[in-house]
């Protein structure tokens, strides 16, 4: 069962392929979703990381929660599920 991982606070310069590489080190990741901003292509600074088992996502939170990248402070923990907007938002 993949498990789905959020990382915020991500500096606007970090690329899915540094993300992808840091998470590797836990475990095996399956797909990094990094969220842009539509109209600038620009990094909103978070991410959607997902690792096969519990246990590599388990393994990536404790060791990147709080983790120094780029100079910032990441925050790792399980995503939330998704809530779906109503019309107009």
């Amino acid at each position: 069962m993949e498990i789905r991982i959020y990382v915020g606070n991500l500096a606007k310069s970090t690329t899915e392929a540094e993300i992808k590489t840091l998470f590797e080190q836990a475990g095996e990741v399956t797909t990094v979703d990094l969220v842009k901003d539509r109209a600038s292509g620009l990094s909103k600074g978070f991410a959607f990381v997902t690792m096969t088992t519990q246990a590599d996502a388990d393994k990536a939170i404790s060791m990147f929660n709080a983790y120094s990248l780029a100079g910032n402070e990441i925050k790792v923990n399980v995503a939330k599920p998704r809530v779906e907007r109503g019309p107009g938002r």
